[in-house]
């Protein structure tokens, strides 16, 4: 992938020692398409050069943190050869954003679900807005989660409980989401506000012993990661061609209940 790689859908703000990066399709809720998804490594990629930054923020403009990956993308009846490459976009997205030399914080408002809670759970920190709403809904159209949320679930979970919540498939609401372990902090006077106490907190301390500590963990955790996004890449494309897979699209065009029969 070209670190050149220009869209307006990313926004970048650098303001000192703390970069945000932005998903901006505030009027499609985020939803990550290949421009999305892209334009974000190419950003976590310019930044993990940068010796001023320490910290990253990654958040969604407007109403959302991000409804999930783009609906259309699954809608179109892509083959096998198109797929892989949009799966391979993401895989480089997450081990970018798990690797990443800096400390990151999720700042999470309104919805944070499917590949969108992926990519929250694939950063250091997760700050969430107490009217936010998390989901790991997959399963509601015959999918199993991507961006490596069977890694980052089971790493914060444990196996029992990871596979309860990718089952379930609930929508979640912020304090829910904090006492199952799966984010660290609401934000009850507010996520700006919240926001910046936990960066001038971090921001006083000796972050390059913090962000060696994160070094030493990914290092040893990235054969793992890099072993689940490829399982769940060809996992994914099986699922694509289940009948319930079908019959859960169309039930989600339809505003109606889906009706499953385990095929």
């Amino acid at each position: 992938m070209s670190i050149n790689f220009v869209t307006d859908k990313v926004n970048l703000k650098v303001d000192g020692r703390v970069a945000t990066v932005e998903m901006n399709r505030p009027e499609a809720l985020n939803v990550m398409d290949t421009d999305v998804i892209r334009g974000l490594a190419c950003k976590l990629k310019e930044l993990s050069e940068s010796d001023d930054v320490d910290i990253v923020v990654l958040t969604g403009k407007g109403r959302a943190f991000s409804a999930g990956g783009d609906i259309k993308t699954m809608l179109s009846n892509m083959n096998e050869s198109d797929f892989f490459p949009v799966m391979d976009c993401i895989s480089e997205l997450i081990i970018t954003l798990y690797s990443i030399p800096k400390l990151t914080i999720s700042a999470i408002s309104g919805a944070a679900a499917g590949l969108g809670f992926s990519l929250a759970l694939a950063t250091d920190y997760i700050i969430a807005d107490k009217a936010s709403k998390l989901a790991m809904n997959f399963i509601g159209i015959g999918l199993i989660p991507d961006g490596g949320a069977h890694f980052f679930l089971e790493k914060r979970l444990g196996e029992t409980r990871a596979k309860q919540v990718i089952w379930d498939g609930k929508m979640m609401g912020a304090e829910e989401a904090l006492k199952l372990g799966l984010i660290q902090e609401v934000a009850s006077e507010g996520l700006q506000e919240t926001l910046d106490a936990r960066l001038s907190d971090w921001l006083s301390r000796p972050v390059q012993a913090m962000i060696k500590t994160k070094k030493i963990l990914a290092e040893k955790n990235r054969p793992q990661l890099l072993k689940i996004l490829e399982l769940e890449k060809y996992g994914q494309q099986k699922m694509r061609e289940t009948v319930d897979h079908h019959e859960g699209i169309q039930a989600f065009m339809e505003k109606r209940k889906p009706n499953f029969i385990g095929k």
